[in-house]
C-alpha cells in the first residue's frame, strides 16, 4: 500500500511482516490452530476447477458483517444475526454461515419514542414458549441515559414482526445506566445479566431475577469481576456444560486493542444471585493476536452448528491496534472443550482465514479471488495502467499482499461466476475515490479513505445478479475527499457468492 501519515512505522513493520509471513507460509501446515487460505491456481476449467469450487462450497472467511456487538442463533435451518446499527435493529438471515455477509438485512425494529430511539445497541434474541424476545439498549441521544428494553414477536419467527413489551430495570437500579442484556437460564428460571452501574464500575456486571421473559422481579446483584483493565465489564454470555454454567464477559474499553474476554463459572445447582458461588478464572480466555492482525476481540455470543455437534463463538474485532470504535467487524470461529471441562476458545483467527463451515451447514458456494489472480473458484483479476504491488500491508491484507494505484484511469477488473461480489481492501489516510461498475454498467463512486489505516474493509457490495459470468471493474479516479492526503485505491480480495 502507498505511504500514509504513519507510514514510516508501518514500513519498518512491513519488512518484518514480510519475513514473518514467509516463515508462517512454511510452517502453517505444521502448527495446530494456525489457519490460512489454501494456495490455489488461477481460475481454470475442467475437473481441477470443479474440485476447487466443491472445496469452496464447504468453507467461509470472515467478516460475516461490518457491524459490532454480534448475536447469532441457528434455528429451523437458518442462521439469524444481529449487530449494533445505531438507529434501528436489523437482522441478517441465511441458510449458510458463509453467505451471511451477502445477505440483505431486514429491519425488525424502529422506535418513535424520543426517550429510546437513539443509539440502539447490542440486540439479542431468545425463544420462550413459541415467541421471540429481543433485548436491546437505547437512549435519547445522551449516552448515560442508556436503558434496557425488550420486544416480543407477534409469531414464532426471530425476524418478527415485534412489538414493544417492557423496560427492564431492577428496583435497586430503577433509573440507572444499563447496557448489554444477556439472559441466564438456570433451573427453570430466568435471570437478567447486564452491564451497568454498581459499586465496582460504571459498566459493571449485574444479575437480577426475572419472573418471565419481560419482567425483572427483584434487585440486581453486583459482581466484582476481574478483567485486566479497570474500566469495563460488559456483554455477559452463558455456556452450560460439564455440570457448570460459564459466564463469559468482555473487559477493557471496546475502543482499545486490549478489549478481551474473561470468564467466571459456578455449578449448575448453585444460586447465581450469590456472588460467592461464582469462581473467577484468572486471565483472559480470548484476546488480541498481533501476529494475525486481530485486535480487541470481544462482545461475543455463542451458537451451535446446524447438527448440534459443534460449539461456535461469534464476536467483533478490529484490524488496527489504534484506539478506535470504528472498524469493529463481526467474525466467527469454532471452539472446543478441554479435558478438565473448561471451554477452549483458542486464539482469534486472522481476518480472511479460510475455515470449514459448521457441521451440517449446507454450504454457501462462495469463493475468493486474490489481487494476484489466485482464486479458489471460477475467478480472475486483470489490470490496466500503472499499479504497484507488494506485501507491505502484511496482516492487514488477505495473503499479506495487495495492489494499489493513484493513477487516474488505471483499472482492475474481476471476472467471476456467481450472483454477488464483495470487494475488500485497505482503507487508509491517503486513499481516494474509485469508480466501480458491474458488467460495463453505470459507475458508482466509492471512497477508499479512512481517518486511520484498517485492513480488509468492505469497500463495495454488488447488487444481486443473475447467476452466471460477470465483471466488476474498479477505476482509479485520481480524486480524493478533503480529509485525504492522496488518491490511492487499494485492491486486495473479492468474495464471490454463487447462491
Amino acid at each position: 500500500m502507498p505511504p500514509s501519515s504513519s507510514r514510516p512505522l508501518l514500513l519498518s513493520r512491513a519488512r518484518l511482516g514480510l519475513l514473518v509471513a514467509a516463515l508462517l507460509g512454511l510452517v502453517v501446515g505444521l502448527l495446530p490452530g494456525l489457519t490460512a487460505p489454501a494456495t490455489a491456481a488461477p481460475a481454470a476449467s475442467g475437473p481441477r476447477a470443479e474440485a476447487a469450487e466443491a472445496a469452496a462450497a464447504g468453507t467461509f472467511r470472515n467478516p460475516l458483517n461490518s457491524g459490532p456487538d454480534p448475536f447469532m442463533t441457528h434455528w429451523n435451518g437458518t442462521y439469524y444475526l444481529t449487530t449494533t446499527q445505531g438507529g434501528s435493529i436489523k437482522m441478517w438471515r441465511s441458510p449458510s454461515l458463509g453467505s451471511l455477509a451477502a445477505a440483505d438485512p431486514v429491519t425488525v425494529w424502529t422506535d418513535t419514542d424520543p426517550s429510546r430511539n437513539r443509539n440502539i445497541w447490542a440486540p439479542e434474541f431468545y425463544r420462550f414458549d413459541g415467541r421471540w424476545y429481543l433485548y436491546y439498549t437505547a437512549d435519547d441521544g445522551v449516552d448515560d441515559h442508556h436503558r434496557l428494553y425488550v420486544l416480543e414477536s407477534e409469531r414464532d419467527d426471530p425476524a418478527g414482526p415485534y412489538h414493544f413489551k417492557a423496560k427492564l430495570a431492577p428496583p435497586n437500579h430503577a433509573d440507572d445506566f444499563a447496557i448489554d442484556a444477556g439472559i441466564l437460564q438456570l433451573g427453570g428460571r430466568l435471570y437478567l445479566a447486564y452491564s451497568g452501574i454498581n459499586q465496582y464500575q460504571h459498566n459493571g456486571l449485574n444479575i437480577a431475577p426475572m419472573s418471565n421473559p419481560y419482567t425483572v422481579s427483584g434487585n440486581a446483584v453486583a459482581f466484582d469481576a476481574a478483567g485486566g483493565c479497570p474500566e469495563v465489564r460488559e456483554g455477559p454470555e452463558f455456556l452450560y456444560r460439564n455440570g457448570r454454567v460459564w459466564m463469559t464477559y468482555s473487559a477493557c474499553d471496546t475502543g482499545k486493542p486490549d478489549y478481551q474476554v474473561w470468564m467466571m463459572s459456578m455449578p449448575l445447582t448453585s444460586d447465581p444471585l450469590v456472588p460467592g458461588n461464582w469462581r473467577q478464572h484468572q486471565g483472559a480466555v480470548f484476546s488480541r493476536a498481533d501476529d494475525r492482525g486481530v485486535f480487541g476481540p470481544g462482545h461475543h455470543a455463542f451458537f451451535t452448528s446446524p447438527d448440534g455437534t459443534e460449539d461456535w463463538i461469534v464476536y467483533h474485532a478490529k484490524t488496527t491496534s489504534q484506539n478506535t470504535y470504528s472498524n469493529r467487524t463481526t467474525r466467527a470461529q469454532k471452539f472446543t472443550w478441554r479435558a478438565d471441562g473448561t471451554p477452549d476458545f483458542g486464539r482469534p483467527l486472522a481476518m480472511g482465514a479460510t475455515q470449514d463451515l459448521p457441521s451440517g451447514d449446507p454450504g454457501s458456494g462462495n469463493y475468493w479471488i486474490n489481487d494476484d489472480n489466485r482464486s479458489s473458484g471460477a475467478g480472475s483479476v486483470t489490470y490496466t495502467g500503472d499499479w504497484n504491488s507488494g506485501t507491505g500491508c502484511a496482516t492487514q491484507c488477505f495473503w499479506s499482499d495487495d495492489h494499489w494505484s493513484d493513477r487516474a484511469g488505471a483499472t482492475a477488473t474481476f471476472s467471476f461466476t456467481g450472483t454477488r461480489i464483495v470487494l475488500l481492501s485497505v482503507k487508509d489516510t491517503g486513499n481516494g475515490y474509485a469508480a466501480v461498475s458491474i458488467d460495463g454498467g453505470a459507475e458508482q463512486r466509492v471512497d477508499f479513505h479512512n481517518p486511520i489505516r484498517v485492513g480488509e474493509a468492505v469497500q463495495y457490495v454488488s447488487p444481486r445478479l443473475a447467476n452466471g459470468g460477470h465483471t466488476l471493474r474498479i477505476r482509479v479516479t485520481g480524486e480524493h475527499n478533503s480529509q485525504s492526503g492522496a488518491s490511492f485505491v487499494s485492491v486486495d480480495r473479492a468474495e464471490v457468492y454463487t447462491n
